[in-house]
């Protein structure tokens, strides 16, 4: 699992550092960062992930537009997504799972938390 190459979408550069770092941590080593859903599916056009962390609130493309385009998408519909925000209303979780988000993630997590989902939905797919 650790050879997963892994997208890593959030507008806020500390929290990008803290996903990335969590990763590393957790053995994964090939991570690309985005800092919004129109960056994120810029580099999805010219690379292929195994694996898409998103938050949910960013600007000029927010998570849930994201997700939504991904699933949208013939080239990219199958791709695993977790999504770590810091909405933890059930209704949000619904909705993103409606969205078609694999799993979810209330901030904050530790890294052992990141780890766990990624294996959960990687055994899953």
């Amino acid at each position: 699992m650790a050879d997963l190459k892994i997208l890593a979408v959030d507008d806020s550069p500390t929290m990008r550092r803290i996903i990335v770092n969590s990763l590393k941590k957790a053995g994964y080593s090939d991570i690309t960062e985005a800092c919004d859903g129109k960056d994120a599916l810029a580099k999805m056009k010219v690379n292929n992930f195994d694996f898409v962390i998103t938050d949910w609130n960013m600007p000029e493309m927010d998570g849930m537009t994201f997700v939504t385009n991904i699933r949208g998408s013939s080239d990219y519909k199958e791709v695993p997504i977790l999504m770590v925000t810091t909405r933890s209303v059930k209704d949000d979780i619904v909705d993103a799972i409606k969205a078609g988000v694999n799993s979810y993630i209330v901030k904050p997590f530790t890294p052992d938390i990141l780890k766990e989902k990624i294996e959960q939905v990687m055994a899953n797919v």
